[in-house]
């Protein structure tokens, strides 16, 4: 009987030793890369693998002084390298992010935002298990930061054209809803004052440019967005 007991607890500790998350660390210097790297060697709840071995990787912390939204930044080059080519989430740990920056690491995927100045060991494995699992971490400051940028861009860019982060524009939102309530093609041209003709070339438009499949795939799209 004991012995069936310890006999199980032993795969119950395999398992969760298998369950580390790999993560890599890449940097600007060597001497940055080391100091992350001798914080997290330790940490049970990480693995973390040589930069030859990135590729592996569950988690890959970028760590940079500064990031920018210059096209030349060694920074921002790394990040959409690491969008295009790894399926890994990006945590971003910089001394400094400008507004630009932000947005910039945000159209580049990263999950996580850390200063350096706050990078604790513990703070790291925090965010390092949250982008594990697909969530966002990052100072409420600059995420109020973020989103005033986003909402500058809306202002700017997409309200004078009608168009929402979403792709999609106003009379295109007007037409899902509709779909959704169940009307068909003609109670939605008589609803909107639109031709029938319109309401199918409308919703023709929305599902090619989103990759839709039809007009049911599309109400989804825009409940799972939030639209309608």
């Amino acid at each position: 009987m004991a012995g069936r007991r310890s006999s199980g607890r032993g795969p119950k500790t395999q398992e969760r030793a298998v369950e580390r998350v790999a993560v890599s660390v890449l940097a600007e210097d060597q001497i940055s890369r080391s100091g992350v790297v001798s914080q997290l060697r330790q940490r049970p709840e990480l693995w973390v693998l040589q930069e030859s071995e990135q590729e592996r990787a569950t988690v890959v912390f970028v760590v940079t002084d500064s990031v920018t939204d210059s096209v030349d930044d060694r920074t921002v080059v790394l990040l959409r390298r690491l969008r295009r080519t790894s399926a890994a989430r990006v945590v971003l740990i910089a001394s400094r992010v400008d507004d630009a920056g932000l947005v910039t690491a945000a159209e580049c995927g990263v999950l996580g935002v850390l200063r350096r100045s706050e990078a604790s060991p513990d703070r790291i494995v925090q965010v390092a298990l949250l982008a594990a699992r697909g969530e966002s971490s990052m100072p409420s400051d600059l995420l109020a930061r973020l989103l005033a940028q986003v909402g500058k861009m809306h202002q700017q860019l997409l309200d004078p054209r009608g168009l929402s982060y979403t792709g999609m524009s106003s009379r295109e939102i007007g037409v899902l809803k509709l779909v959704a309530d169940g009307m068909d093609t003609r109670e939605i041209a008589e609803n909107l004052s639109y031709s029938e003709r319109t309401v199918k070339n409308i919703l023709h438009d929305v599902t090619s440019r989103l990759q839709l499949r039809n007009r049911t795939h599309a109400v989804a799209y825009a409940l799972r967005q939030g639209l309608i």
